[in-house]
């Protein structure tokens, strides 16, 4: 019965982060157990509120106490249940709406991006302020790559490679863990962190771009393909 529900769950995309066999199975678990009176847009809601959670704890970390920073892992994980559950329950429900879903996904996840973004501005010291509006634009040029790729080959997939946003959203938990043991390491890891970024994005631009191509091609193979045989001659 869960090998059903699991399948019929995850039937619209394609997972190849590292995470994604235990996370599939996890949400599986989970998503027969959602009160029904809990709708998908209020997961959405949820998730919201992770996000929410996850700024605050930036700025409690900067004007209350550092160990404050630990809330934020709280968020993230609310964060995750919100945004992994919302369309999952409306494709368990028969309720799912793809272009809806697909653009309030997309919408609220560059929300979330921005405020943690901006916590982590608030939080940072003098110039590593401007690690944070790396972390954001490198962020949304990732999520923008997503969606050229859906276009182009209209298959949806939310993963570069290995990582997906449940591995991004440890490796955060842990830079916010170690930014309470080890004060000041967070700027560090940061920048470690746009630095990889940056080369995923130019590799999977490069990807992008050669897909680009191949469609081109694909697309004027069928255009000569339907010309005729004497206008082609003129």
């Amino acid at each position: 019965m869960s090998q059903e529900i699991n399948k019929k769950l995850f039937e619209d995309r394609k997972r190849t982060n590292v995470l994604s066999v235990p996370e599939q199975k996890f949400i599986s678990y989970l998503v027969p157990r959602i009160p029904k009176w809990v709708s998908s847009d209020g997961l959405t809601a949820i998730g919201f509120v992770g996000s929410v959670m996850i700024l605050g704890s930036f700025l409690l970390a900067e004007y209350v106490a550092r160990p404050l920073l630990l809330l934020g892992i709280v968020g993230f994980f609310v964060q995750w249940y919100g945004d992994s559950l919302d369309g999952r329950i409306a494709f368990y429900r028969n309720k799912s709406r793809k272009w809806y879903g697909f653009a309030l996904d997309i919408v609220m996840d560059w929300i979330s991006t921005v405020m943690i973004g901006l916590g982590y501005v608030f939080y940072a010291p003098d110039d590593f302020k401007y690690s944070g509006f790396a972390l954001v634009s490198l962020y949304g040029w990732a999520m923008i790559i997503s969606q050229l790729r859906y276009r182009i080959t209209d298959k949806y997939t939310i993963d570069a490679g290995l990582m997906g946003p449940t591995e991004i959203r440890v490796v955060l938990c842990a830079v916010l863990l170690a930014e309470v043991v080890f004060p000041g390491s967070i700027n560090y890891l940061v920048i470690g962190i746009c630095a990889i970024l940056f080369v995923i994005n130019c590799v999977d631009t490069k990807n992008l771009l050669h897909l680009g191509d191949l469609k081109d091609w694909e697309e004027k193979a069928k255009k000569n393909e339907k010309t005729p045989a004497h206008e082609s001659e003129v």
